[in-house]
């Protein structure tokens, strides 16, 4: 008789023990950085052999610019060169004169809903304001949110009176009595300026776009005599040429051989490089300095929310702004800023399906969500919109196809050799970029808190 086991003593063999004769069944490889990618869906491509020009009606009237700032622990001081984005100084070639100009301003710091001092020229630092207009039937009405590197005035027209801070700001005021004391003591300043008010104005007019304007006649009779038109084009048109993403894949022949069973191991290797590539692809497509939606919406179609969070005026504004729109780009906190908005309006936006998945939507337009938008260290992040395709005049991906080794649409993998240590490796490359056909085409709403 078999003595009885020990208290505690297994009778069976352990699971941890079967599974080391067992074939588990296993997922291929996981990758948290994989995210939807609405950007690379929503954009359509257009097929480039290397350079992409886009040709534009010659604009005549250039765009407004904003001035730039350096600090000293409190003090704020402008930069003398950035006082050439003043319309009055565009093409001012005296640096000595705009040294002299930048130390006249006066710096004040303001609380939230002060009125601006009157001055001739008010550069916004750092904070929002709102310019304000009287309306009809009394009473004052919003017309424009400025804020940092905006101006009111210039030097050949006195600044607003009516603007007041929506939040603590700081701005630089040039007094009046400070610029005449200036036009006397420089006299290439006083014969600038006194040039821009004696100079005949444009004789070729332009259209409210700032474009040259094409003549036409419209409800005449008779013989009138009908105008002679052309339509000029830009002399020195952008041009696009694709940006690059490479890396090399390393994979080991021992690896490779003997390790490709359930799963081809160089194939999952690929697979979650590819996969990695696409998402820095969308992330430069954001961010890019040369080409990336928000360094690219021209400032005219940049806006300035009207407190902090995004709200559906502001939203409502951007949409304004062009002619039609096809998609808002968010990252999701200001997503569920938007949304906490219209909670407490009461307000339910709808929703859309893209690619199979449900977003919310405003005003019709699907509001994507995109985490490669940036927020900052104290929760301000931005958010596009855009009208996309070549026959709407909107955004396009830009990118080549039908490569050498291509592996898949616009990239390729090719076999680079194998080293003396038996490692193998594989170059994967993909080439992309995108274009802003008109600057109507994208706009960005700045400064959107998401806290």
């Amino acid at each position: 008789m078999s003595p009885a086991p020990a208290e505690g003593a297994r009778l069976s063999l352990s699971t941890a023990a079967a599974r080391r004769l067992a074939t588990t069944t296993k997922t291929a490889p996981q990758m948290r950085e994989i995210t939807p990618r609405h950007l690379l869906r929503a954009l359509p491509w257009v097929e480039v052999n290397g350079t992409y020009r886009v040709n534009r009606r010659l604009t005549l009237t250039p765009g407004d610019g904003r001035v730039s700032f350096v600090s000293t622990g409190a003090q704020v001081r402008v930069i003398p060169a950035e006082l050439r984005e003043l319309p009055s100084l565009r093409g001012f070639g005296d640096d000595r004169v705009l040294d002299a100009l930048a130390s006249r301003f006066v710096q004040q710091n303001l609380a939230p809903d002060q009125r601006i001092p009157p001055a001739q020229v008010v550069l916004i630092a750092h904070g929002k304001v709102a310019r304000t207009g009287g309306r009809e039937y009394g009473g004052e009405g919003l017309v424009r949110v400025l804020a940092d590197g905006d101006h009111l005035g210039d030097l050949t027209d006195p600044g607003e009176t009516s603007a007041r801070t929506l939040t603590s700001a700081i701005v630089l005021l040039l007094p009046r009595a400070a610029l005449d004391e200036l036009r006397t003591r420089f006299d290439a300043l006083r014969r600038h300026l006194t040039g821009l008010s004696a100079r005949p104005p444009v004789k070729r007019p332009v259209n409210r776009y700032g474009e040259a304007e094409i003549a036409l006649a419209a409800g005449h009779q008779g013989e009138a005599v009908l105008p002679g038109t052309f339509v000029d084009y830009e002399l020195e048109p952008r041009e696009y040429e694709l940006s690059v993403a490479q890396t090399i894949l390393r994979v080991h022949t021992r690896v490779a051989d003997l390790y490709n069973e359930p799963m081809n191991q160089t194939q999952q290797q690929l697979r979650l490089t590819i996969e990695a590539l696409r998402e820095r692809q969308e992330h430069e497509l954001v961010n890019n300095r040369e080409f990336g939606l928000l360094h690219n919406a021209d400032l005219s179609q940049r806006i300035h929310t009207r407190t902090g969070p995004p709200t559906p005026d502001d939203l409502d504004e951007l949409l304004s702004r062009r002619r039609s729109s096809h998609y808002f780009l968010a990252h999701p906190r200001a997503i569920a800023a938007f949304g906490r908005q219209c909670t407490q309006r009461r307000l339910y936006p709808g929703t859309t399906e893209i690619d199979g998945t449900r977003v919310m939507a405003w005003r019709g337009v699907p509001i994507l969500p995109c985490d490669k938008i940036p927020i900052t260290a104290d929760g301000r992040s931005s958010i596009i919109v855009m009208r996309t395709g070549t026959e709407k005049q909107g955004v396009v991906g830009l990118r080549r196809t039908g490569l050498d080794d291509e592996h898949e649409p616009g990239v390729s993998v090719r076999f680079a050799g194998i080293n003396d240590k038996a490692i193998i490796s594989y170059l994967v490359t993909t080439y992309h970029s995108a274009a802003v056909l008109v600057p109507d085409a994208l706009g960005v709403l700045e400064n959107v808190e998401v806290c």
